[in-house]
């Protein structure tokens, strides 16, 4: 039970840890505050730099609590029977984990929340296959993102 679950939050951080960067880079496409005058080549570059930092962190500060959350989350729906509040306690402890660099941080949480409540939904078989598989997805957000760079300087 523990290994599915473990396996399933690595699934989603890698899926929300994408979206997350992607994201991101069209909100802000320069941190830094300066004009920016080609927007949609500015959120593009800047994604790589996104997800080399926030990844790592969405991946195992955002795995560790959200299972923290969701075990406390089980415990206290097992107390009153009631599922609704499984999922609203989570989502809650969801928030105050994400509360540590407003507002990136809560913006994430919430994003790997939803993601994983939409793989819990799905009540698929999640393996360790498939989530080294999940590892792709970033990877190749990066490569396509600095693709995009090196194109760019070279034309």
């Amino acid at each position: 039970m523990f290994e599915k679950m473990f396996v399933r939050k690595i699934i989603a951080a890698t899926i929300s840890g994408a979206v997350f960067a992607i994201l991101l880079g069209f909100v802000s496409p320069n941190p830094f505050g300066e004009q920016v005058h080609p927007y949609f080549y500015s959120a593009l570059t800047i994604i790589n730099v996104y997800l080399i930092y926030s990844f790592p962190v969405i991946l195992f500060y955002g795995v560790l609590t959200s299972i923290v959350s969701d075990k406390i989350a089980e415990f206290i729906a097992k107390k009153s029977s009631h599922k609704i509040k499984e999922i609203v306690v989570s989502g809650i402890l969801h928030i105050v984990f994400g509360l540590v660099l407003l507002p990136f941080s809560l913006a994430a949480a919430l994003l790997f929340f939803v993601t994983d409540r939409i793989l819990l939904k799905q009540k698929k078989n999640f393996h360790w296959l498939l989530a080294v598989k999940s590892f792709a997805i970033p990877a190749v957000l990066w490569i396509i993102s600095i693709g995009i760079v090196w194109i760019n300087e070279f034309y």
